[in-house]
């Protein structure tokens, strides 16, 4: 596996991990796909996302940037001291291997290296395994949000907002 900055051209795959992704977690919650290549489009005009792609071992030392299969893949937008990560996602049939932690990793060491010594994301609130992964990774709690409009969540639910300080 290896991780890189995507580019326009990974909109498709990136838009297919992340639906992926989430319809395995919050199908108990939202009836939807999380987001479409449009969107996927917009986020990489304000951030970047870093996508861990797997490349075939044989070809690897050979392999264009378009040639990998998208795996996972983390967003990140640079906000001068702070920046904000979302939308972590690896595969179904990779999770619990290890690779998100290794995403977060690269998506926090991106935005030291950025000059943020911050970096804020949030959760659902009814995603229970969430805040232990977070808690573990150095994030605590910052407060709530509400949850956006027009998604029509079967459970009422909230955003917990966390941060981490980059040392």
């Amino acid at each position: 596996m290896q991780l890189r900055v995507a580019d326009v051209q990974d909109a498709e795959a990136i838009t297919s991990v992340i639906n992926a992704a989430f319809r395995q977690a919050e199908s108990f919650l939202i009836d939807r796909d999380r987001i479409d290549p449009d969107e996927v489009r917009r986020l990489l005009r304000v951030g970047v996302f870093l996508v861990a792609e797997e490349v075939a071992e044989e070809a690897a030392e050979e392999v264009a940037e378009d040639q990998g299969v998208v795996r996972g893949c983390v967003f990140v937008e640079l906000r001068g001291d702070r920046s904000y990560l979302g939308l972590l996602s690896v595969d179904p049939q990779l999770q619990r291997a290890g690779l998100g932690s290794k995403l977060m990793s690269a998506a926090e060491d991106y935005c030291a290296k950025a000059g943020s010594r911050f970096v804020d994301l949030r959760i659902v609130s009814v995603r229970k395994e969430l805040p232990a992964f977070y808690y573990r990774r150095g994030y605590t709690d910052t407060g709530t949000e509400p949850f956006p409009q027009g998604l029509n969540p079967k459970l009422p639910c909230h955003f917990v907002t966390m941060t981490k300080a980059l040392t």
